[in-house]
């Protein structure tokens, strides 16, 4: 079999960071995907960290975990809930690794006692890393680039970007900026300046953009328009609009209708007359759209007040909403603020519970205190990963009256460790990237409610984290009705728990959230909003 020319898309930010480059990368892949091309989208991050896997989630959003267990950015899951397609560690690379992988070289004497550069040692070790996708055959690259042109980080990316452009040849690469004309309310017009000095950075360092993506409040009037395809050197139909929508689901469609796709095609040189089918999206954005029910459903956490270090949860809620045309209306409630005296105040007229993912022993003791009002209530709960941690310490305390009862993440001494750290875990030092990830085996047990829920008795969910249920104490748990549903195959480990006389009280060890797309609403999320529906 021939190997594919492979053509590579370069997406850059300008002005300012945090314009939505993700969401245009996704938007594209997802539309040139319909059109019948194999699309993958890769993240270059400038941070010198190896991954985000150690950042604070206020610092970067969530931390987003593929199959094969990488700690990847949060972009990554919006790549995958567009192209309903998983990516790899090969599709987040970060400035951290691009060093350590050069240094280490370096130290094994790979370079022959040459003196070893940013040009070419670490921008070579950056072609390879965008290169090494194109060994799976895949007909285009998207390929974003973190931050913003200008940055000092971004420099060696966007000079390897430069390179590239010169040595894949004329119509195999291009680049898309995404830039942002800022609403002048004094004058009542859009300003075109930040854009027109922004591309005169990327010239600056010898890239031409070949497409100029606006981001924008308001529709752009054709006189501005043309003003930016003279100035910034594209033509006029390579002038795309960007609007703030009601929802990022849109973006799509936004951008098909100014041939987004057909511009993109044109500029790679790619003959193609498939209509781009978004059946399937529109049927998804008409059931968002039009709910026929609402339930509301509180997120206990302790990153509350940055919504994105939970995205994935709350797009799982979208996905599977629409899927049921039901509006899930996220109630944020920030674990450290729950007492025993305002819980009922707080949880007052929710119609389900959602427990978050975390680390550390903040707030802890607001998310116990919310379990427990779950579990006498009958309030449908879904904990995951910490959260079905917290439901286990709860039982442990209330029901089988262990009243020390601890995570020993939180606790070394309790005299009840119910979530203890992994015998392999015990010794480790580093903190990055050596906790359980990636996708794992999982066994449900007949007539239980997850294996009513997956319709499957053997699943695979990704993880992320050191601590797991305290097997010594599983006899204890089943006898009392909190039975251990779902364990891993070959550790026995538990993955999951749910309680035989409640509604709806589950908790499991993974995050099925990672695997929530579009297309693909998750079961667990379903069955989970079903719940609150009865409730």
């Amino acid at each position: 079999m021939s190997k594919k020319n492979t053509k590579y898309i370069f997406v850059t930010g300008g002005v300012t960071s945090s314009l939505g480059k993700g969401i245009v990368s996704a938007s594209l892949g997802l539309l040139l995907k319909s059109r019948g091309f194999n699309v993958t989208i890769q993240k270059l991050d400038p941070y010198i960290n190896i991954d985000p896997g150690t950042l604070n989630p206020y610092e970067h959003g969530e931390c987003y975990v593929t199959e094969d267990g990488a700690e990847t950015d949060l972009d990554l899951g919006h790549y995958e809930r567009y192209l309903d397609a998983p990516t790899s560690q090969n599709n987040n690379v970060t400035t951290g690794k691009i060093y350590q992988t050069v240094i280490d070289k370096e130290r094994k004497g790979d370079f022959l006692g040459k003196t070893v550069q940013v040009i070419p040692h670490i921008t070579n070790e950056i072609k390879r890393r965008i290169k090494m996708l194109s060994k799976q055959n895949y007909d285009i690259i998207i390929t974003e680039i973190g931050g913003t042109v200008g940055d000092i980080e971004s420099l060696p990316y966007i000079e390897t970007v430069r390179q590239l452009k010169w040595e894949l040849g004329e119509k195999n690469s291009m680049v898309i900026h995404l830039t942002l004309l800022p609403y002048l309310a004094s004058s009542g017009e859009l300003k075109t300046k930040p854009s027109q000095h922004s591309v005169r950075q990327l010239m600056e360092s010898g890239i031409m953009a070949d497409v100029l993506v606006c981001r924008t409040e308001h529709t752009i009037p054709k006189d501005q328009r043309a003003k930016l395809a003279q100035f910034c050197n594209v033509s006029l139909d390579n002038v795309i609009e960007c609007k703030d929508l009601e929802t990022i689901y849109e973006v799509p469609m936004y951008l098909q209708k100014q041939n987004f796709d057909d511009v993109v095609l044109k500029e790679l040189d790619l003959k193609n007359d498939k209509e781009a089918d978004l059946k399937d999206w529109k049927t998804f954005l008409k059931k968002f759209k039009n709910p026929k029910r609402t339930v509301e459903i509180a997120l206990v956490g302790k990153y509350i007040s940055l919504q994105d270090s939970y995205i994935s949860i709350a797009e799982a809620f979208k996905h599977a909403g629409a899927s049921l045309e039901t509006e899930v209306k996220v109630r944020w409630v920030y674990s450290g603020d729950i007492t025993a005296d305002n819980i009922k105040e707080t949880l007052q007229g929710v119609d389900g519970i959602l427990v978050a993912p975390g680390f550390g022993d903040r707030g802890i003791e607001g998310k116990v205190l919310t379990a427990q009002y779950a579990r006498e209530n009958k309030v449908p709960m879904l904990g995951i990963c910490l959260g079905m941690q917290i439901m286990t310490i709860e039982f442990a305390r209330n029901v089988l009256g262990h009243t020390k009862a601890n995570s020993m993440e939180f606790d070394t001494s309790t005299p009840d460790p119910v979530i203890s750290i992994m015998e392999e875990q015990k010794n480790v030092v580093d903190k990055g990237g050596t906790m359980r990830l990636g996708a794992w085996k999982c066994s449900l047990k007949n007539a239980s409610k997850l294996y009513e829920i997956y319709g499957a008795k053997n699943i695979s969910e990704r993880h992320r984290h050191r601590y797991e249920f305290n097997s010594d104490y599983l006899q204890e748990f089943e006898k009392n009705g909190f039975l251990a549903t779902g364990t891993n195959p070959e550790t026995g480990l538990v993955e999951a728990l749910e309680m035989t006389d409640h509604p709806f009280y589950v908790g499991v060890q993974y995050h099925p959230e990672y695997k929530s797309t579009v297309a693909t609403p998750h079961p667990l999320f379903k069955a989970f909003i079903k719940a609150c529906e009865k409730n």
